[in-house]
């Protein structure tokens, strides 16, 4: 279950080429105006406008983040197609009630969500197999959005990864399945860093995958403190000096 995106698309296509059978559901993504309300409710106005100056500032950056995604995905062989095997069934919102229909109907022996909303607890209750989750940071401490950012935000290098992790009714707090840790090289920055991890996480994604077929998942309650991340705001992210990064 993805919302679409380069990511989303690499790790299916990645799953598919292992020999997994997969089907994509793809559901409508959320509109800007509609996280920035969500936000404002959580955060106040003032930083949820914040966090959408980032997100509008990191598509004006888009031809930089373009040139280092090429630079990518040849370094690992990669394109940005799905193989035209693999069917796609659109949805308004993996919460909706078609979704749990169509899972119903196809009968999974798991899910993979690859960016999407969260998943409510109504709907979760309704999945007949294992949810889960390929997440771009370490839990729990950089739960939310944009964990390989926070992790270089505060120093924290060596936590600069991605998680696999079971989904229950709380953001990032399932039982985690496997973690990796990289680097980002010099040419990335905020709009590059998830692509690292994605890329970085193919291979326990595709075991996570694997052990849930086989009935072998063995999850794992994550240690340390826990935070819950959300992107910063324009001034933070300048502020900080992460627009150097993109030189």
């Amino acid at each position: 279950m993805t919302a679409g995106g380069l990511n989303p698309t690499i790790v299916a296509a990645d799953l598919a080429r292992r020999g997994f059978d997969i089907h994509v559901l793809l559901e409508q993504p959320e509109g800007k105006g509609e996280i920035t309300r969500r936000r404002a409710r959580k955060l106040g106005w003032i930083t949820a406008l914040g966090q959408l100056g980032t997100m509008i500032a990191a598509r004006l950056l888009r031809r930089f983040a373009n040139r280092r995604v090429t630079e990518l995905l040849t370094a690992h062989g990669l394109d940005k197609t799905l193989p035209e095997t693999v069917p796609i069934h659109p949805v308004t919102s993996i919460n909706a009630e078609e979704t749990a229909a169509l899972v119903a109907q196809l009968n999974p022996a798991a899910i993979l969500l690859v960016s999407t909303r969260l998943m409510s607890p109504r709907q979760l209750a309704a999945m007949p197999c294992p949810v889960i989750n390929l997440h771009a940071g370490i839990n729990p401490g950089y739960r939310g959005q944009m964990g390989g950012y926070w992790s270089l935000r505060e120093n924290d290098t060596a936590n600069f990864g991605a998680t696999l992790h079971l989904v229950d009714a709380g953001t990032d707090t399932g039982g985690t399945l496997y973690e990796v840790r990289t680097r980002p090289s010099k040419g990335d920055f905020i709009s590059t860093y998830p692509l690292v991890l994605t890329l970085a996480a193919l291979d326990i994604t595709a075991q996570s995958v694997s052990d849930a077929l086989n009935g072998t998942l063995r999850p794992y309650p994550p240690s340390g403190p826990s935070a819950l991340r959300f992107p910063p705001t324009l001034w933070s992210w300048i502020g900080h000096g992460i627009v150097s990064r993109i030189w």
